[in-house]
Parts: C-alpha cells; sequence; structure tokens
C-alpha cells in the first residue's frame, strides 16, 4: 500500500502543476492537490519502514479524506458545465472533480487493505501465531 500511496501523491502532484500552468500560473490555490499530493508521497515512504506503516497508512488515509472533502465541491461545478451552464471558473471545478475522485479511490483502497491487514492478523492469532 505504501507504492499505491506514493503513486496516489505523484498523480495528484501533476493535477496540480498542471491546473497551475493551465491557469496561466496566476492561481496558486491550483496548487493544492500538488500539496496534498506531497503529504501523501512523504506518508507513503514513511510507510516503507514496517514499524512506522500502521501510522503513516493511517495519516495517509486521513489526508486522502480531507482531500475528498475539500474537493468534492467542485463536482457540482462539473456537473453544471456538463449541463451546458457557465460557471466561474471552469478550470478549477475540472482540477476539483479530478482530485475527489482521486481521494475518494485512495480512501477506498486503504480502507479495504485496513480490512484485509486485520482479517491475516486475526486469522494469524487464531492459527497460533503472535
Amino acid at each position: 500500500m505504501a507504492n499505491t500511496t506514493i503513486g496516489m501523491g505523484v498523480a495528484l502532484i501533476v493535477l496540480g502543476i498542471v491546473g497551475f500552468v493551465l491557469t496561466g500560473s496566476q492561481h496558486p490555490t491550483a496548487l493544492i492537490p500538488a500539496g496534498v499530493g506531497l503529504l501523501l508521497v512523504v506518508l507513503g515512504i514513511v510507510a516503507r519502514n514496517p514499524r512506522a506503516r500502521m501510522h503513516a497508512m493511517h495519516g495517509a488515509a486521513l489526508i486522502g479524506l480531507l482531500g475528498f472533502a475539500g474537493s468534492v465541491g467542485g463536482i457540482a461545478g462539473l456537473a453544471k458545465m456538463m449541463a451546458g451552464q457557465a460557471v466561474q471558473r471552469p478550470e478549477a471545478a475540472v482540477a476539483r472533480s479530478i482530485m475527489s475522485v482521486l481521494c475518494l479511490a485512495f480512501v477506498g483502497l486503504t480502507v479495504r487493505s485496513f480490512i484485509s491487514a486485520r482479517i491475516a492478523r486475526r486469522k494469524s492469532q487464531a492459527d497460533g501465531g503472535s
């Protein structure tokens, strides 16, 4: 899961940089996905250490959840655009929508991973392992 976290972080960094460049490099808020992505990359690197993995991955899941919560509003703007209505910042609506989908997918993957780890730990304990 550490590599998935790093990969998701890199995808968000690319999204932030592309969004910043496409807006004429005038809107620093377009770099928000890159900031979230940077945090995920760092946590993914930390998660490669088995002793820090659990805490790093829980932190990454929290960052993903916050990223989703902060960007999910972009989906409404994207829906308006798809319905032919004008929105104030169409690039922002698209970038926020992409970020929300990426973050939601990441949170889903981390939750699935947590459940699998818990099941494996219980099975190991039931089989007599420590």
